[in-house]
């Protein structure tokens, strides 16, 4: 059994003005009133350029950020690895329209995966495909059915040369990457770019891995699907599973524009699809590699429990856990404590400007 329970281990990283710093703040953005008010003062200030980058930098880059560029973020992944933590490097740069941008984030990505190789700190990679395409037309690419003209036809050639060169990067490198999950209305054509890469670079193990957002209520459904696409393309499929990130512009959108609404009815119907997922995937570990990617204690718990049931070891290359830097670190610490388990557990460590 793991107990996610004792606080000396928690925050043995952390000294007590650390603790008091960040119990105030999350008591700050505990306040949704606070946040969205922050928000939107925090982007007009920026917009007009007022000097607010210091104060941005000293709280909220402060908890969840690594630094500015990879080498900013030395100091945290050397931290994380004294207690057995190991650090994915988050690029986290999206929204950019020129292709002289996209080309620099691809590049970014890629310096990120050849700054991990070798190195047992950093495990992982992880993008976005928004940082590496112009989001009109990943969301007009995002029906199947949808005629693009060939200028874009050639523009989003141009996108999954840039997802691909980064998933051979990774390939070259034995450095696994995870491509993130979206916004719905472009998930199903991020969907088709990743199961893409995990057919061309997982036929010996998981090295591409796709991300589901559990909140949808479509799926478990087709994490079903991609292990029966996997058995018959004879390949291996990598799932970084989680609960999801944009439950309020899911509802608002698919209210506007009066289509079904993708996102579960209640927080029980997530929590019991995240929890079905973990078994399938532990049930089908032939063909899976698994990244619970939750700050739910009785998920962490629950994947334990799995593994514990089907007799897999702590340090299995399968199975991986992980929070996100400033989050969880209960979670975190506590599972990295318990004997080898560390091999397994990491934090994901932002940087941007």
């Amino acid at each position: 059994m793991i107990s996610f329970d004792n606080t000396e281990i928690a925050f043995s990283g952390k000294t007590d003005q650390d603790l008091n710093w960040s119990y105030r703040l999350f008591k700050m953005i505990g306040k949704p009133w606070l946040v969205k008010a922050g928000s939107f003062f925090g982007n007009l200030a920026l917009t007009l350029r007022l000097p607010v980058k210091g104060m941005i930098k000293k709280t909220i880059f402060k908890q969840f950020c690594g630094g500015e560029n990879i080498t900013d973020c030395e100091t945290k992944i050397e931290q994380l690895a004294k207690f057995k933590i190991g650090t994915i490097l988050d690029y986290s740069v999206e929204g950019k329209e020129s292709e002289t941008d996209l080309d620099h984030g691809r590049d970014e990505i890629i310096a990120t995966i050849k700054r991990a190789k070798g190195d047992a700190r950093i495990p992982f990679s992880v993008f976005k495909v928004t940082g590496l395409a112009r989001t009109s037309l990943l969301e007009k690419f995002n029906k199947a059915s949808a005629k693009l003209s060939s200028e874009e036809t050639k523009e989003i050639e141009k996108v999954i040369e840039r997802v691909d060169s980064i998933c051979k990067a990774a390939f070259d490198a034995g450095v696994p990457v995870f491509i993130d999950a979206e916004d719905s209305w472009f998930q199903d054509g991020i969907d088709r770019i990743a199961n893409q890469m995990m057919a061309k670079y997982n036929r010996e193990k998981a090295i591409v891995f796709n991300t589901l957002q559990m909140y949808r209520h479509d799926r478990l459904a087709f994490l079903k699907k991609t292990h029966e696409e996997c058995i018959a393309g004879n390949y291996f499929a990598g799932i970084k599973l989680v609960r999801g990130a944009y439950m309020e512009k899911e509802r608002e959108k698919a209210a506007a524009e009066k289509y079904p609404d993708p996102i579960q009815p209640d927080k029980n119907s997530t929590d019991r699809d995240y929890d079905l997922a973990l078994e399938f995937m532990v049930q089908h570990l032939d063909r899976f590699s698994i990244c619970a990617g939750t700050h739910n204690e009785k998920s962490s718990a629950h994947l334990v429990d799995l593994m514990n049931k089907n007799n897999i070891q702590k340090n299995d290359k399968r199975i991986f856990f992980a929070q996100l830097l400033g989050m969880s670190d209960h979670i975190s610490f506590n599972l990295a404590h318990t004997d080898t388990m560390w091999q397994n557990t990491f934090r994901m460590v932002r940087f941007e400007k």
